[in-house]
């Protein structure tokens, strides 16, 4: 197993690229250097500075390096791909003067993500599938010729692609040579999969993991109550891979046994959070993911 641990903004609660009730990018990388950390993920565009030169500087400065970012929206309607190409290549030109190697991919959720509010449908159709996967391989095409860097597509709650099944068939439709996955041990604990099995049986697919896990006292009453997403991450949904349902001794025993090479980003998500509080965690989290042979 060769296993890169890094960590990304979402662990500093990090949702947006500017928002008062998130801590500014200076904290964040200070706090993740001083945590043992030395690969980060870029969080929304705009957070960090946007500026090659000056981004460098600064992950110089830190000793971090840059493993990728995302774009997050609609990749299975009809103006999917002009809807989503300006956000592409911002985010991949960043990324590729960087030397980063991923581009992950987050569909657009279905409900509000601050009132539960359905906006879309939850079920993609036969129609939409076939785009989705269309511009799936299109974008994995166009930022490996242009940019060098690789499509991992990352399955989120309250989107179209959560549940195993859907993941399954999102695999099977997509080509492997230009879309790979980001499995998020949480958002698939979160939606009643099981990210122990899963990897096992998919580990060809996925080079990127985002690393949490789920408070399943919390997951269900949030499923029965029907809560929000954002009010679920408030209470407490998501915790330390040390202290959720994720077994992730087995986890480590999966990637030992299939030989991962890739790259793990500690992602626990936290919007809104106390200034203070993302540290100690990010500390605990390394310690803990180090004493199991994952750091």
């Amino acid at each position: 197993m060769k296993f890169e641990l890094g960590i990304g903004p979402d662990s500093w609660g990090v949702w947006f690229p500017s928002d008062p009730r998130q801590p500014p990018f200076e904290q964040f990388l200070d706090e993740a250097n001083r945590a043992g950390y030395r690969t980060i993920e870029l969080g929304p565009y705009g957070y960090l500075p946007v500026d090659p030169v000056a981004l460098r500087a600064l992950l110089e400065a830190h000793k971090f390096r840059l493993s990728g970012g995302f774009v997050f929206g609609n990749f299975h309607g009809p103006d999917a791909w002009d809807e989503r190409k300006v956000e592409i290549d911002r985010t991949c030109a960043l990324l590729q003067s960087l030397g980063a190697q991923y581009c992950v991919l987050i569909e657009s959720m279905y409900t509000d993500l601050f009132t539960g509010e359905q906006v879309a449908a939850s079920e993609l159709t036969a129609e939409e599938w076939a785009r989705l996967v269309e511009v799936s391989n299109r974008i994995g095409l166009y930022v490996s010729d242009k940019y060098g860097l690789k499509v991992a597509f990352h399955p989120h709650a309250q989107t179209s692609i959560e549940r195993e099944d859907q993941i399954e068939r999102y695999l099977e439709m997509t080509d492997p040579n230009l879309v790979s996955m980001c499995l998020d041990t949480g958002h698939h604990a979160y939606c009643g999969g099981d990210p122990v099995q899963f990897m096992r049986d998919h580990y060809e697919r996925i080079p990127y993991l985002h690393i949490k896990s789920v408070n399943d006292t919390i997951r269900a009453e949030v499923a029965s109550q029907e809560i929000p997403f954002a009010e679920a991450v408030k209470m407490g949904a998501f915790t330390e891979p040390k202290a959720g349902v994720i077994d992730f001794v087995q986890f480590r025993q999966v990637l030992d046994d299939v030989g991962f090479e890739g790259i793990g980003i500690v992602e626990q998500d936290l919007y809104p959070t106390e200034f203070d509080r993302p540290f100690p965690i990010a500390v605990s989290t390394r310690s803990y993911l180090s004493d199991i042979g994952m750091a």
